[in-house]
């Protein structure tokens, strides 16, 4: 399964999600896509298996991903505090993959009826997730 994990600014809920995914799925093939160099580079230290920075990559990447991760914002356009462009979030939404959208309740988006958690809780339930989807339950 090719994993695409899309993270934007400091990279620190990407680099939390690669570090998960890795511990509990080792096998699994993850994508580090930043959307500036600094989040990439937290991701690939977090032991994604590959990473690449900016608009071409999250588009060609999720061309083949089977699941993308990220927060919510990765399919709205100029969301990240612009970092997401409208060729991204439309690139991503029309992917075939499952999306796993973390809800982060920031710069004028918000997910009613979601609770507001922790970001490790988030993380937690993204990995639990990402189980469901490998044992064919999703």
């Amino acid at each position: 399964m090719k994993i695409m994990v899309i993270d934007g600014q400091g990279g620190k809920m990407g680099k939390t999600i690669v570090e998960q995914l890795k511990k509990n799925f080792p096998q699994e093939e993850i994508l580090a896509i930043g959307t500036n160099s600094i989040a990439t580079a937290a991701m690939l230290k977090a032991g994604a298996d590959a990473g690449a920075t900016g608009e071409n990559p999250a588009v060609v990447g999720s061309r083949d991903a089977d699941l993308i991760i990220g927060p919510m914002g990765i399919v709205i356009a100029d969301s990240l505090l612009g970092e997401i462009t409208p060729k991204m979030a439309v690139a991503i939404g029309q992917s075939p993959a499952k999306k796993l959208l973390i809800p982060v309740n920031r710069c004028q988006h918000f997910v009613i009826g979601c609770r507001d958690l922790p970001l490790g809780e988030y993380m937690r339930l993204v990995v639990d997730e990402v189980r469901a989807i490998m044992a064919g339950e999703r």
